[in-house]
């Protein structure tokens, strides 16, 4: 009993001695709060951990201290009582207002601006000096992968008013450490040149003097590795493995030492390709979209490709977000994997609407008459894609993207968001240029392919050269009719002087005006019809004239003004992504002009004209192209008028030959007099420009291969015997050089440089040519 009291009264007593301790409590009254600058009040009163009517003591008062610190807002805090009132003294941290760098070259500021962003490090965030060690690590993270292990990173920070500060790197990029072997272990079945053929890095031959082969960086190394895998993958082993990868680099940091540790495994074969699963298209049809065949040895990219392939046939019609599962079954004692696709159709899925943005200067229906698609139709992939591309190839287009979403509340329903960027559609041009064989060029135009936002395309131009003056118009309605029939209204007059332009001495005045129509008749086949009338005044030079000018005045008694009506058709099968700088599908056109019966003259040309465009790597480009032209007379004229005939040689036909100067020759004034039968093709191999990281879209260069010449009825061409007229395969003339187009504000700027193959003595050539500003 004693101890029992004697412990209360100690309790008693310690409570007492403990009140000076909590004699600075106070219930708070008033929230104070000093030395904001960027912050607002409210901002510290939400993480202050205290509220008006709290009580407070000194271990509240540290807890309080703590959370204000864990925001990171501030350099300094206290917290002290004034009456009743809670007095908050911060200092806060600076904010960051830029962050601006120096030096880089080979990553831009935006590529190194992202980096930080997502470490934290951007502008408007709070400044403390623990962000500039993590900022050096980023950055040296960066410039690492892309192989730049030598770079260093020097950073300054400037005070600014307002608690702000400038964050300034200076970097100093070095040299890309090189790669001075690649080793392959644990590889039996092919060996190490065998797969190092396959890998984008490497270290190159000693003539690939501009290769960047041997350039490391981690990017292009994990996409190295991908190729083995896929490549061992693609040929029936499908248990190997990279086991480990080691990078070393030497201690100067220049040299780099790969090894890539693999195990192959087995090769297997497929025993089975099974289709399982809701066919919504007809078994027989599905099954022959699988490339997968028993007894083949396994290919994962033959096995992905029949995996989109299925997909594809049901989207066609309407099962947009249809899935094909794949299930291998591999049996290891045999060597073999059974595949089963099992197809999972979902729901046909319809466009509810279709949205266009971005055409701030072009009517909807201009987009709208386009789409292959109509909302209310199911969403077909191929004609999804048709659309795009139609509308891409449009002129006044610089890029487009379709969108497809969901609409909520709906699994069977989607909007079509069709983005465009659009370019500038109309110009007016005042221009002049020189062109080898046209010398100085004039011309003043004005062009709008999109006229008033309808679609609509306008031409006015005169152009001038030495050889010809030309004054032409035109006006072309591509939805002329509801059903897409386009219709053309075209004038021109013509001055030309062909002395100039290295051919037969005349000058001939003429005039035309043509009405054409477009009917298309499927989605790639266009039909086109038209009708005109051709007047023509010719005036043989009074200096050396031509004997075949002489020749034909005097077989029509003298006369030199002709009228005739004309009728033109083609068919054109057009595949190509864009008209103009295409990179895929192809064109191929059949035209015919004649002239009806009873004109004064009567003759009929025709021609065909192919080009075909191959991808070989995902930036290079394979153009073969061809064009074949005839022509002839009939009824009162024996033959296709001289000023009718085909010319070869020169930029645009075989490169390396003086423009106009390939076939037959006057042998008077020993010009090219042409024939009615042109014959001319090649290959061109497109290829990016070397050392630009974006070329413009506007620039093409390649390497070509050209062929051909004209032959005339009845005439040797140059260097041929009497008796080897018409055509001649061994009078083919080729070349072979580089081309650079630019199609530039001022017009089409062609250069080539060629080295002809087959040339004979007398032949004129040119080796550079060029044509700036000049019309086509």
């Amino acid at each position: 009993m004693f101890f029992i009291r004697l412990f209360s009264v100690f309790i008693l007593l310690n409570s007492i001695c403990m009140l000076p301790a909590n004699a600075d409590s106070f219930i708070v009254s008033d929230i104070k709060i000093e030395g904001l600058q960027r912050l607002t009040d409210g901002t510290v009163l939400n993480y202050l951990p205290i509220v008006v009517g709290d009580p407070v003591d000194d271990n509240q008062i540290t807890y309080a201290i703590s959370e204000l610190y864990k925001t990171g807002f501030f350099a300094n805090i206290k917290l002290f009582r004034d009456g009743n009132a809670l007095v908050v003294r911060v200092v806060e941290r600076p904010s960051i207002s830029d962050v601006k760098f120096s030096g880089n070259s080979d990553i831009d500021d935006d590529a190194l601006k992202k980096a930080l962003k997502d470490i934290g490090v951007t502008r408007g965030q709070i400044y403390n000096r623990t962000l500039l060690d993590k900022l050096t690590l980023e950055l040296e993270r960066v410039y690492f992968s892309q192989g730049k292990y030598g770079v260093k990173i020097n950073t300054e920070v400037t005070e600014l008013d307002q608690n702000r500060v400038d964050i300034n790197i200076t970097i100093s990029e070095g040299e890309v450490a090189l790669i001075k072997h690649i080793n392959i272990v644990g590889n039996d079945v092919y060996d190490d040149d065998v797969l190092l053929d396959e890998l984008e890095s490497g270290v190159p031959s000693a003539w690939a003097v501009f290769s960047s082969a041997d350039e490391y960086s981690k990017p292009k190394l994990n996409g190295d590795l991908e190729k083995i895998r896929s490549y061992y993958l693609d040929r029936g082993y499908i248990k190997f493995n990279i086991d480990s990868t080691e990078v070393s680099l030497t201690p100067d940091k220049q040299d780099i030492y790969i090894t890539i540790n693999v195990s192959e495994g087995d090769r297997y074969r497929i025993s089975s390709s099974d289709l399982t699963g809701q066919l919504v298209v007809n078994r027989q049809t599905m099954r022959s979209q699988i490339l997968t065949a028993p007894g083949m040895y396994f290919s994962r990219s033959l096995m992905t490709e029949s995996q989109k392939r299925l997909k594809d046939q049901m989207g066609r019609i309407g099962y947009a977000f249809s899935e094909v599962k794949i299930t291998p079954v591999i049996d290891d004692e045999k060597k073999e994997v059974a595949l089963t696709y099992h197809v999972i159709p979902g729901e046909k899925v319809y466009v509810r609407r279709i949205n266009i943005y971005g055409n701030d200067s072009t009517q909807d229906e201009v987009y709208r008459r386009e789409m292959r698609l109509m909302e209310g139709s199911i969403l077909a992939s191929d004609l999804l894609d048709r659309s795009k591309t139609r509308i891409q190839r449009l002129p006044y287009i610089e890029s487009v993207d379709v969108e497809t979403v969901p609409v909520s509340g709906t699994n069977n329903q989607v909007d079509l968001n069709v983005k465009v960027v659009e370019k500038l559609a109309g110009s007016f041009n005042i221009g002049a240029g020189f062109s080898q064989t046209q010398g100085l060029l004039f011309n003043v135009g004005l062009t709008q392919e999109n006229l008033f936002g309808t679609g609509k395309r306008l031409t006015i131009d005169i152009n001038t050269d030495r050889a010809n003056t030309i004054y032409s118009a035109a006006y072309t309605n591509p939805y002329y009719t509801i059903d897409g029939i386009s219709r053309t209204v075209s004038v021109s007059f013509r001055n030309r002087d062909a002395s100039e332009e290295l051919i037969n001495n005349f000058q001939t005045n003429s005039g035309d005006i043509n009405i054409t129509y477009g009917l298309p008749v499927s989605e790639f086949n266009t039909l086109t019809l038209g009708y005109g009338f051709s007047h023509i005044k010719i005036t043989p030079s009074s200096v050396n004239p031509s004997l075949d000018v002489i020749a034909f005045l005097a077989s029509h008694d003298g006369e030199d003004t002709y009228n005739s009506v004309t009728l033109n058709s083609s068919f054109t099968h057009d595949t190509r992504n864009r008209t103009v700088f295409a990179t895929r599908g192809s064109q191929q056109s059949v035209s015919i002009k004649t002239t009806v019966p009873g004109s004064d003259l009567e003759y009929y040309k025709v021609s065909y004209l192919t080009d075909k465009y191959f991808g070989i790597t995902g930036e290079t480009v394979l153009l073969l192209h061809s064009n074949i032209a005839y022509g002839d007379g009939y009824g009162n004229t024996s033959d296709l008028p001289f000023f009718e005939r085909y010319y070869a040689g020169g930029i645009r036909t075989v490169r390396g030959f003086e423009s106009n100067s390939l076939g037959p020759r006057d042998p008077v004034t020993n010009l090219s007099v042409g024939g009615n039968l042109r014959v001319t093709g090649g290959a061109d191999y497109i290829f990016p420009i070397p050392f630009v990281e974006k070329p413009p879209s506007s620039v093409r260069l390649s390497a070509f291969l050209d062929i051909g010449n004209v032959f005339l009825n009845n005439r040797p061409t140059y260097d041929a015997s009497i008796n080897e007229t018409g055509f001649q395969v061994n009078q083919l003339r080729s070349s072979v050089g580089i081309s650079f187009v630019w199609l530039s504000p001022i017009g089409p700027l062609r250069f080539s440089y060629a080295k002809t193959l087959n040339d004979v003595p007398g032949d004129s050539l040119r080796a550079f040519q060029f044509s700036i500003g000049s019309f086509f």
